[in-house]
């Protein structure tokens, strides 16, 4: 039913204090307070930013549509991709009953151990900045609200709800504010998200220099400021700062903040001008004209054949290929291929943390593989494991809630090993809640199992009444669950073949945190790999044509609310590496990992490719790309260090710098990150800025400016032509650099400032224009506080990678420009 949209002043007006204060904090963990006496309606939100969960759990849920990870669409390098992925996420939120999704992720990869690497776009604040403005204007166009994240300086995950990002101004405006500043002027996003962080010693969500005075003086912002969840941390000065809406609800912060508002004219109009906000997002959202049904119950899980071909397009789009020595790749359609490694037949399609949902399907390496090839013509082993945790069972489990005597008030039926709470049955209370889960355990056959359990709170596992896991009365906090769970509690038991009756018990455990409570339990359950599985992986590979071992990690190791473990692969995957390699020499690496690691085995293999998660369709996407019906269209977002030493944040005595000491991280490194920094340090990158083949050759010549000199206030095009020399029809990214060749204050050897996405077929060639205007040109000068652009000498390098810039045009800049931010 359509409602009239009502005139926003007007129904301002119309609320009490009391009511316009109850809409700036949510309803619950996903909605915002309706008011029925106005008729305004509660807005739902979902966490994305690869998909629309809704709001269910963090686990099951309604099914959606996973798409690619955030670094795996920042490496097809391609604007008008992801335009289509925010259009289709739009109709996916649509079907969860959400208006607003909160996505994209647009911080930068400063350290290659930041555990939330998978889900950003680039190292680089240019590419970061176009590919998250053709996101949110898709997503936007489609009715649902863009909640562009994490503003700012949320670069690791270490201490992240208290520590100071303690950055430069010019590191702070060049860099970190640059994609931010770029989204908010060029695609108008309806709502942002402050970050847990404080920023030189003042928490985001409190400080007026970066809420009010940059994003929305500066920048002209006019959309709604919502907290991270939990991140709020007082009542009037968060509000007065400029930060609208507390989430996730009933209110912590703001528990007081009517009495503020009723002793403090200045509070009392910043609770006018926020809940303004919080109606015009309402508004923008079409909500008011159409309101959504927002329960759980309503959410639709439907699955529609457009979405999976964008989301396997975007899929081999993103994959790199990074080796293909003497043209191993693409795979003869004939081919007789050894599918090896701990990814190989699961589907890693989806980082950890708030990013993971219940997807579709999640199509594994082997299943993309024989279904292209035929299953005569595949064969599969798994050689080793690379899980940081038992693997969850698919399993019934009956939730009894217990009264204080212990007696069953209320009972649940789940499915799956590991449940969350975010909702709990009628006539059971958060501050007692107690749970009995009763599950079944089946063993094939007789012999030692692996068991585990973790949990946000006690738990304890008990199997056919004998306890085999205590993590109740020694409870220690860990990395788990945000940081709000344990560490995993390993145990083995023997167990008959059968079905064996397992009861774990659990029970909250108030943590001492700045962030909203969780609960949460997860059990783990498994038999030991055998001892021959590495062995019968060598032999399998060599009995193949081709070896195709799928390495790397998952969203266990790569994950919100816990950083990186470090660069080596889990487990023996480099042994697996290195010991199918001896046995078969046309031996393909397929690596997903949601960043850089290192590869000790790279000079021997012929063939590697650089996956990361690709969303629901990886193995179909992977297949593609393998047999040559895609071409590997990705180009790295991230430079890809040969050592961690080589990583800018990480010198000798690193702490400080990385991860941080004293509730401080130091930006020392301030400018150089990422090729700037390799760049700077003199360092060879295992991989480049930028790199990637193609399965054909690109050509670029005739690079031409528009003027060879500009002046102040001007702009200036750089036209090149880009022919396919090869025989094959092929995806390369034209790559444009600019140097400052005499700057009063000291920059990078030289800052990406354009870039194009070319699909060419065969001996065909095409004109790419790019254009660059006076921010292209300028720095920031933090004793000006103004942007400079100097009089002088500048060199334009062009070509297709970081590392490949063949092509240099020099422009000259007539006189000094600058310009107040």
């Amino acid at each position: 039913m359509t409602t009239p949209t009502p005139d926003l002043s007007t129904l301002l007006d119309q609320l009490t204090l009391d009511e316009q204060i109850s809409l700036l904090a949510g309803a619950d963990a996903w909605r915002t307070v309706a008011i029925p006496r106005l008729s305004i309606p509660a807005l739902k939100v979902s966490d994305g930013p690869a998909g629309v969960r809704g709001g269910g759990a963090l686990v099951g849920g309604t099914p959606t549509a996973a798409f690619p990870v955030g670094i795996s669409l920042g490496s097809t390098w391609n604007v008008e991709l992801l335009r289509e992925v925010g259009v289709s996420l739009a109709r996916e939120a649509h079907d969860k009953g959400a208006g607003v999704l909160l996505a994209p992720t647009i911080n930068l990869f400063r350290s290659t151990l930041n555990g939330r690497n998978f889900e950003s776009y680039a190292e680089d604040p240019f590419l970061t900045g176009k590919l998250a403005t053709a996101y949110v204007q898709g997503l936007q166009s489609g009715g649902v609200s863009a909640t562009v994240k994490h503003f700012i300086g949320n670069e690791s995950e270490y201490q992240r709800n208290s520590i100071s990002s303690d950055i430069p101004e010019r590191a702070l405006r060049e860099l970190y504010l640059r994609p931010f500043e770029m989204v908010v002027k060029d695609a108008q996003p309806w709502a942002i998200m402050s970050s847990y962080n404080k920023v030189n010693g003042t928490y985001v969500s409190e400080s007026p220099r970066l809420l009010s005075e940059i994003l929305r003086d500066e920048w002209g912002f006019d959309g709604l400021i919502m907290s991270d969840w939990g991140g709020t941390y007082s009542s009037g000065e968060s509000l007065r700062a400029g930060l609208d809406l507390e989430m996730p609800g009933p209110s912590r912060a703001r528990t007081n903040l009517l009495e503020e508002a009723q002793n403090d004219p200045i509070t009392r109009q910043a609770v006018h001008r926020a809940a303004g906000e919080v109606l015009r997002l309402i508004e923008r959202t079409e909500t008011f004209a159409h309101p959504r049904d927002v329960s759980e119950a309503a959410e639709k899980g439907e699955e529609r054949p457009d979405t999976r071909a964008l989301i396997r397009r975007a899929g081999a789009e993103g994959t790199v290929l990074l080796k293909n020595k003497d043209g191993l790749l693409p795979l003869p359609a004939c081919a007789s291929v050894a599918v090896i490694g701990p990814n190989a037949d699961t589907g890693q399609v989806m980082g950890g943390g708030s990013a993971q949902m219940s997807a579709h399907r999640k199509v594994s390496p082997l299943e993309g593989l024989r279904a292209a090839l035929g299953k005569n013509r595949v064969t599969y082993a798994q050689g080793c494991d690379n899980a940081r945790f038992l693997p969850t069972l698919d399993a019934a489990i009956e939730l009894e809630y217990l009264g204080a005597d212990g007696q069953v008030i209320a009972t649940e039926q789940r499915r799956g090993s590991e449940v969350m709470w975010f909702a709990l049955p009628k006539g059971v209370s958060a501050d007692s809640l107690h749970v009995r889960l009763n599950l079944t355990l089946s063993a094939p056959d007789a012999g030692d199992y692996d068991l585990s359990l973790y949990s946000a709170g006690l738990s304890r596992l008990s199997v056919n009444g004998e306890e085999v896991i205590d993590n109740w009365t020694n409870w220690q906090a860990g990395s788990t669950y945000f940081a709000f769970g344990s560490d995993e509690v390993r145990a083995s038991r023997f167990l008959s073949a059968g079905e064996h009756h397992a009861v774990i018990e659990f029970k909250p455990k108030e943590v001492k945190h700045s962030v909203a409570s969780f609960s949460a339990v997860r059990l783990g359950f498994r038999a030991p790999l055998p001892e021959t599985a590495f062995a019968e992986a060598v032999r399998i590979a060599g009995e193949a044509e081709y070896a195709v071992v799928c390495v790397g990690t998952t969203g266990e190791w790569e994950t919100e609310g816990v950083d990186r473990w470090g660069l080596d692969l889990p487990g023996q995957q480099n042994e697996l590496v290195s010991a199918v390699l001896a046995a078969n020499p046309r031996t393909v690496v397929l690596l997903q990992t949601g960043g850089p690691v290192l590869m000790p085995w790279l000079d021997a293999v012929p063939a590697l490719l650089q996956g990361w998660f690709p969303g629901q369709e990886a193995g179909h996407a992977f297949a593609d790309v393998l047999l040559g019906i895609a071409d590997p269209g990705g180009r790295l977002p991230q430079t890809f260090v040969a050592r961690l030493s080589d990583d800018p944040t990480h010198p000798e005595t690193p702490d400080v710098q990385y991860p941080g000491e004293n509730g401080h991280v130091e930006y020392r490194e301030g400018l150089f990150i990422g090729y700037r920094h390799a760049d700077k340090a003199g360092t060879t990158p295992l991989f480049a800025f930028g790199s990637g083949l193609s399965y054909t050759t690109f050509e670029l010549s005739d690079a031409a400016l528009s003027a060879e000199q500009v002046e102040p206030g001007e702009s200036v095009s750089v036209s090149v032509t880009v022919r396919n020399t090869g025989e094959r029809s092929g995806q390369t990214v034209v790559q444009l650099y600019l140097r400052d060749v005499a700057a009063s204050l000291e920059r990078p050897n030289k800052e990406l400032k354009g870039f194009a996405k070319v699909s060419l077929p065969a001996g065909e060639s095409q004109t790419v224009t790019l254009k660059l205007d006076m921010r292209s040109l300028a720095y920031f000068d933090d004793t000006q506080n103004a942007w400079v652009a100097e009089a002088g000498d500048f060199e334009i390098l062009l070509g297709q990678s970081s590392a490949e810039l063949p092509i240099k045009l020099k422009l000259k800049l007539s006189k000094d420009w600058s310009a107040r931010p």
